[in-house]
């Protein structure tokens, strides 16, 4: 039997519609369906054995949907949504003209699709996101707590320098005022509490993630350690999917997104287009490479001079992002020669 029918697939956060179409764009379902896998079966179920493709649109809550069809052998594809534009005449869009569009994408063989990142691999990888999101809430709390303290004092004063001094000495220090003394004890107790819950993510991590030949490679790169390089080894996935160093340092945001004609800055692209955590697991790498790397602090000081502290930043960890792709492609240690000559 010959597969010529397409699904397309508008999922939302309880619902989706789904619309199959035949070879010429005639509608053999369009219904919208409750997030529940057996009924999703049960209703796509007459129509299985002529579907060639089932095009689910990528939205952040995916796996439960995909996983489900993968596992009944469905043929499912991922929609690229931030690569598809409908005719922008159109009078009327909704849920229903949407999901016809990704099926009529999908049999003219147009559809721009993602990827499906493997099953097993993700929870590791999505344990990895939540820990950078503790990471980021220390961060917020430290930086607040030394805003306070130079508010106050006219002076830079970091958080374990208050984290050593007694009661007497932070009153002292920040004002005999009993506000100033509360919350300096509770953003201090409150950092140690998210370094203590961040150690207990990597140790899980460490525990569960399935190390590759990349792992090792990675932590060749100056300011990657083993949970970096497990984050950027993980992020990036089959680093065969990236056919050019270029598609790979622009899927880590390490590009300027911008549209120039006749030398002429026209228009700011889809700049957030690619992989937030690879972007941060980059620019951690390079701060901490300032400090081993003089190579390395003295690319950002000359870009720093031109540009300012955050180009700097951006430009080295695209330098990092290039070599991380052809050490991951080819296997290779980070050699420094090949970086910057």
């Amino acid at each position: 039997m010959r597969k010529t029918l397409f699904c397309g697939v508008d999922l939302h956060s309880n619902n989706a519609m789904y619309v199959i179409t035949d070879q010429r764009d005639k509608q053999l379902l369009r219904k919208r369906l409750p997030n529940e896998l057996p009924v999703v079966l049960k209703t796509l179920a007459p129509f299985r054995p002529r579907l060639k493709v089932v095009a689910v649109e990528s939205t952040y809550n995916w796996y439960w949907l995909v996983d489900g069809l993968v596992d009944h052998e469905y043929p499912v594809v991922l929609a690229h949504p931030s690569e598809m534009e409908q005719y922008n005449g159109i009078k009327e869009a909704d849920d229903l003209t949407d999901a016809a569009f990704l099926a009529r994408l999908a049999r003219l063989n147009i559809l721009p699709t993602g990827y499906i990142y493997p099953k097993e691999d993700r929870p590791v990888r999505d344990l990895l996101r939540r820990r950078m999101l503790v990471v980021q809430h220390r961060t917020g709390v430290i930086l607040s707590l030394q805003n306070m303290a130079e508010r106050q004092t006219g002076q830079k004063v970091g958080w374990r320098t208050l984290r050593k001094l007694s009661d007497a000495e932070r009153a002292d220090l920040l004002g005999d005022h009993d506000c100033l003394a509360f919350v300096t004890a509770e953003q201090v107790e409150l950092i140690e509490l998210l370094s203590e819950k961040i150690k207990r993510f990597e140790q899980k991590v460490l525990e569960h993630a399935q190390l590759r030949p990349a792992y090792t490679c990675l932590q060749t790169l100056p300011g990657v350690g083993p949970i970096l390089a497990l984050t950027i080894m993980l992020e990036t996935g089959d680093i065969g999917r990236f056919a050019t160093v270029g598609d790979y340092t622009s899927y880590c945001r390490c590009v300027r997104a911008t549209h120039t004609s006749n030398g002429k800055k026209k228009a700011h692209n889809n700049g957030k287009n690619g992989n937030p955590y690879l972007t941060w697991a980059f620019v951690e790498a390079v701060h901490h490479a300032l400090r081993t790397c003089p190579q390395a602090k003295s690319f950002y000081d000359k870009k720093r001079a031109k540009r300012n502290g955050a180009l700097a930043t951006k430009a080295l960890a695209a330098k990092w992002s290039k070599a991380a792709y052809y050490m991951m492609k080819r296997q290779e240690s980070f050699d420094l020669t090949r970086v910057f000559g």
